[in-house]
C-alpha cells in the first residue's frame, strides 16, 4: 500500500512511521506448515478471525513448543487494509517467546502502543483503532484453539469500549470516584469512547447492548440515590425550632433546605419543585408542593422522590413534617 494510492497525503500525518513501514514491509507475514512445526518439536495452531465492522480478516500461525508451551514460531496472513496488516505484524511479533497464557494477556492497547513513534502520540487515527482489536481477538482465538475452549472464556468482564478494552465495572467505579458528569470526562479518564466512538451512543459502526451514555446516566442516578439515602440517615447537628416559627419563617426555612439539598437533585433530572403552602394539621406540618419540569410527569414523583424530599425536611427541620404534592 503506497502513499501515492491515496487521494490526499494528509491522512498519513495521523499514522506513525512504524505503522507506515509495517504496512509496506511486514516482517512476519507468511505461514508455518505442519512439517516446519514438527521440526521445531512444536504444535501448529492456526486461527482465523474476521472483523465485520471493516471487512478485514487475519489468519495467525503459532508453533507452540511441546515442553514449554512457548510460542517459538509466529506468522500471519492478513486480508484487508494497511492498518490491519501493520497491527497484525506487530501482534505476531509480540507473541514470540511468550507462553500461550502470557500471549493471551496481550491487549489491543499493547499492539497500538508498540506501533507508536513516541509514547504520547497515537499510532493510528481513532477510526482505525478497531484494527488493533482484531489483532487482539485473533490471539484469543489461537489460545482458545490450543486449549480447546471457547474464546469468550478469556473475557471475564463485560467490555463496553472494545477499542480501549474498558469494562462496565471500571467505568462505574471511575464515574463514582471522580464524580464524572460527561462522556468527554469519561474519555479523558479511561480512554473509553476516545477512538472509534461506537461505544458512546447508538449509531456507530458497531451496535451494542449498553453504551457510555447509558452507564453515565444510570451511575449518576445511583449516586444521587446513595446521596439522598445517606442524607436521610444522618441526623443534623441541631434542628431549627420549626414549631415556634411563624408561617413566613417556616416557608423560608423549608425553601433553604430545598435549595441546598433537594433542588440540585431534581434539576439534574430536568425537574424542579415549588413550595406552595404550609398548613398545621394537628401535630403535623403539611407542606404542599408542586412538581415542575420533568418531575411533573415522573412516575416516581409520589414514591421515591417524595420520600427523599420528606425525609430531608424531617432531618433538617421537624419530625412531624409531611409533604403533600398537588
Amino acid at each position: 500500500m503506497a502513499k501515492g494510492s491515496l487521494v490526499s497525503g494528509s491522512i498519513w500525518d495521523e499514522y506513525s512511521s512504524v505503522v507506515v513501514d509495517r504496512m509496506n514491509n511486514p516482517q512476519h507475514q507468511g505461514h508455518i506448515t505442519e512439517e516446519e512445526a514438527e521440526a521445531m518439536n512444536a504444535n501448529l495452531i492456526v486461527a482465523d478471525f474476521g472483523a465485520e465492522s471493516c471487512g478485514d480478516a487475519v489468519r495467525l500461525y503459532w508453533a507452540v513448543e511441546n515442553e514449554t508451551e512457548k510460542i517459538i514460531g509466529s506468522k500471519f496472513k492478513s486480508f484487508g487494509c494497511g492498518t490491519a496488516i501493520a497491527s497484525s505484524d506487530i501482534m505476531t511479533e509480540l507473541c514470540m517467546g511468550k507462553t500461550v497464557d502470557e500471549a493471551v494477556k496481550i491487549t489491543n492497547i499493547d499492539v497500538e502502543k508498540a506501533m507508536r513513534d513516541t509514547p504520547d502520540v497515537p499510532a493510528v487515527p481513532p477510526q482505525k483503532m478497531h484494527c488493533s482489536v482484531m489483532a487482539y481477538d485473533v490471539i484469543k482465538k489461537a489460545a482458545a484453539t490450543y486449549k480447546g475452549v471457547d474464546m469468550e472464556s478469556f473475557e471475564t468482564e463485560h467490555i463496553i469500549c472494545e477499542c480501549a478494552r474498558v469494562t462496565q465495572d471500571t467505568l462505574v467505579d471511575v464515574i463514582k470516584i471522580n464524580d464524572l458528569k460527561t462522556v468527554e470526562e469519561i474519555a479523558d479518564f479511561t480512554k473509553a469512547g476516545a477512538f472509534c466512538k461506537s461505544c458512546i451512543k447508538p449509531g456507530g459502526h458497531e451496535a451494542k447492548d449498553l453504551y457510555l451514555v447509558d452507564i453515565l446516566r444510570d451511575t449518576r442516578e445511583e449516586m444521587e440515590r446513595e446521596r439522598l439515602t445517606a442524607l436521610a440517615n444522618t441526623a443534623p447537628e441541631e434542628k431549627a425550632d420549626f414549631a415556634s416559627m411563624g408561617l413566613v419563617q417556616k416557608i423560608r426555612a423549608v425553601d433553604a433546605v430545598v435549595e441546598e439539598y433537594v433542588r440540585p437533585m431534581l434539576i439534574m433530572d430536568g425537574g424542579d419543585m415549588e413550595v406552595i403552602d404550609i398548613k398545621e394539621n394537628g401535630e403535623f406540618y403539611d407542606i404542599h408542593i408542586k412538581y415542575l419540569g420533568a418531575c411533573s410527569t415522573c412516575s416516581t414523583g409520589s414514591t421515591g422522590t417524595l420520600y427523599a424530599i420528606e425525609s430531608t425536611l424531617k432531618q433538617n427541620l421537624d419530625d412531624n413534617i409531611r409533604v403533600m404534592p398537588i
